[in-house]
């Protein structure tokens, strides 16, 4: 009976997974978040990974923008981090 229900169903339908996604919360716990601030930028720690930043307005919006929408912005910068190497 089931496969005749799948078989129903468009195979793009079937092959589609549903990717994960975190709560906002559950985003925020999972890396410690610290900001050293430096004579001349900031440099943000996230986890493992630091950026600099050279103003403290460019560090505080990518703060923001990441206490915001944690989830996405990691996404973000998994990619800038794997582009470089």
């Amino acid at each position: 009976m089931n496969d005749e229900v799948m078989m129903e169903q468009p195979m793009e339908e079937r092959s589609m997974t549903k990717e994960y996604r975190p709560s906002r919360g559950e985003s925020l716990r999972e890396y410690q978040i610290s900001m050293r601030f430096l004579s001349v930028g900031v440099v943000v720690s996230v986890g493992c990974k630091e950026i600099a930043f050279t103003t403290i307005k460019e560090a505080m919006e990518a703060v923001n923008k990441y206490v915001e929408s944690p989830y996405e912005e990691s996404k973000r910068w998994r990619e800038i981090f794997e582009n470089q190497n």
